[in-house]
């Protein structure tokens, strides 16, 4: 199977060309600074899948923050730099739920009354999580050569809500045939993080925590996945302190480590 059969499979947006080989990719700020290996895990499923991927080197944050807190005027400039980045009619991939839900959700309401709205449109058209592009548009299909394992996943409020993609997540995952996947009592709870909420009402996150990590410790998987950054190092350092011996892991890493 080609590559440019695989691209256009599924639910690929109708901009895509038969021929292209090539997307974006967005690394976030959080796996850039604190996580990159799930950066290039994430760059490395996708070439092994015979794409080309393309990172624009002046990407930075999407804008999610400022945006969540009711900075406009200064979340539209972040967005308005990144959005500068992506123009070719080629996919965006992220790996992140929240981040790319910034994008496809947020931008157009963000650039609503600005000359780059259509622009906006355009590339939220285009933007797809990891797991979602691996699943709805690549249709991959994994080879599991791990360990039989427990593995319990943690998937964002964003990924679940405003992108509806918690299913593709679950597919993706439940490949792995030695992988035993769980989820925790009241999976679809916040673990707490929601980017500057955690700072505004610490202890307010710090209660949903808690509740997050008591659920997954019930579970008895040592093992927490999940797709968006901030909620894994939320939730891990909580489990830390808490001197809990899960270990919890991006499912960029996840996958290519018991696939490659």
């Amino acid at each position: 199977m080609t590559t440019s059969t695989r691209i256009t499979k599924g639910n690929a947006a109708e901009h895509q060309r038969k021929d292209s080989q090539e997307i974006y990719f967005y690394g976030t700020c959080l796996i850039d600074l604190f996580l990159p290996q799930a950066g290039i895990d994430a760059v490395r499923l996708l070439e092994r899948e015979g794409l080309k991927v393309l990172y624009p080197q002046a990407q930075t944050c999407c804008g999610q923050p400022a945006f969540n807190s009711g900075y406009r005027r200064e979340a539209l400039a972040v967005a308005r730099s990144q959005l500068a980045l992506f123009q070719k009619p080629i996919p965006l991939v992220i790996p992140s739920g929240s981040c790319a839900a910034m994008f496809r959700k947020d931008y157009p309401d963000l650039f609503r009354h600005e000359p780059e709205y259509e622009a906006a449109l355009d590339l939220a058209s285009r933007v797809y999580e990891l797991a979602e592009f691996m699943v709805d548009v690549l249709q991959v299909q994994l080879c599991d050569q791990g360990a039989e394992e427990a593995v319990i996943l943690h998937s964002s409020c964003s990924l679940r809500r405003s992108l509806s993609a918690h299913d593709q997540t679950l597919a993706l995952l439940g490949q792995l045939n030695k992988v035993h996947l769980q989820e925790p009592d009241r999976a679809s709870d916040c673990c707490g993080f929601g980017g500057t909420f955690a700072v505004k009402q610490p202890a307010l996150s710090a209660a949903l925590t808690r509740d997050k990590c008591a659920n997954i410790e019930a579970s008895g998987c040592k093992r927490l996945v999940g797709g968006d950054q901030g909620c894994l190092m939320n939730i891990d350092g909580m489990l830390q302190r808490q001197n809990s011996d899960i270990e919890s892991q991006h499912i960029a890493t996840f996958i290519w480590q018991r696939t490659s």
